[in-house]
């Protein structure tokens, strides 16, 4: 059994994400390209994204901190701690409101 702290890495990450030019920091903390089921703990800066791109396959995020939007064409749902969003099986993005972190589980065909 492994244990981590998605609070203390979620702190970790946004100390990263703030001295980057893109305002994001991100570590897989399950999983890789050789399992099927991934997760990845993702830190924004606020005002800064994830562009628009597909999605990979059924895909979960659990804000851990901050809030999001995650939009999919025009459509939006908004996040915030303790949120779980089930990510739309078409092309979306996220925005951080604020500086936020959240955990996105992928599930690979």
């Amino acid at each position: 059994m492994e244990k981590s702290s998605l609070t203390a890495l979620a702190r970790e990450l946004m100390a990263s994400a703030k001295t980057k030019n893109s305002g994001r920091s991100s570590r897989t903390v399950y999983g890789g390209h050789e399992r099927t089921l991934r997760q990845t703990v993702v830190a924004l800066t606020a005002g800064s994204s994830l562009d628009e791109h597909d999605n990979p396959g059924e895909a979960t995020v659990q804000v851990l901190a901050g809030r999001i939007i995650l939009k999919s064409g025009d459509v939006a749902w908004e996040g915030s701690p303790g949120d779980h969003l089930v990510v739309p099986l078409a092309r979306h993005s996220v925005d951080a409101v604020v500086d936020s972190a959240f955990l996105l589980t992928v599930a690979k065909p």
